[in-house]
């Protein structure tokens, strides 16, 4: 499949989405592909719902780049702030999901980030996922993480500053690290030297209904 043609089936994914799930919004951690599925989204339905996930721990310009994307971008946004507990390993997992509940207690139907090929937790997820009565749409699964940077430059797109560090999957201070070998996968610097290295905070994994 052709760059575009990705482009468009994201968009057709979208359309078909909104169009079968009035009450859907879509979730933005304003990291690479969030901002893809943003821009995605937002040509779709200008004025769709976007909520973020903001634990206490972010780094400080994740924060200044959401109020500018919100601003700039006029957003019908909704911020979610939670406290971290715990350890490292620990990092962004229950209140966050606890967090992400919450936000999408009016919703039955939301747009996410995932690709297939950021890390092997991710590599069997389907484009359409219903869990407990909420589905999950995944535009961009089969974007690579080459195809996420081209679309951003492609259309002009504003990117957190923190990948300048040398990030590859961003989350917060506690749980996010910069690359340290080329060869390793793209979410090889999320909690790493734990036992949770690489792999997820539970939003995409666990019921997100209570």
């Amino acid at each position: 499949m052709t760059f575009t043609e990705k482009i468009f089936e994201a968009k057709r994914l979208i359309e078909e989405a909104v169009e079968q799930y009035p009450r859907i919004t879509c979730g933005c951690s304003f990291g690479k592909d969030s901002m893809v599925v943003l821009h995605l989204a937002l040509s779709v339905k200008k004025d769709i719902p976007v909520f973020a996930i903001m634990a206490d721990t972010e780094f400080p310009e994740t924060y200044s780049f959401a109020k500018k994307v919100a601003n700039d971008y006029k957003l019908n946004y909704l911020e979610h702030r939670f406290e971290q507990i715990g350890s490292a390993e620990q990092c962004c997992g229950t209140p966050k999901v606890q967090a992400t509940k919450e936000a999408l207690s009016g919703y039955n139907a939301w747009l996410a980030g995932i690709r297939n090929t950021e890390g092997v937790t991710r590599a069997s997820f389907k484009p359409i996922e219903t869990v407990d009565g909420l589905t999950k749409i995944n535009p961009i699964l089969n974007f690579t993480e080459q195809d996420i940077w081209r679309y951003l430059a492609v259309f002009d797109i504003p990117v957190n500053p923190v990948y300048k560090d040398g990030y590859r999957s961003l989350g917060c201070m506690r749980c996010s690290t910069p690359e340290l070998d080329e060869q390793e996968l793209e979410r090889a610097g999320r909690w790493r030297g734990t036992t949770k290295a690489g792999g997820e905070c539970g939003i995409h994994t666990a019921s997100l209904r209570n």
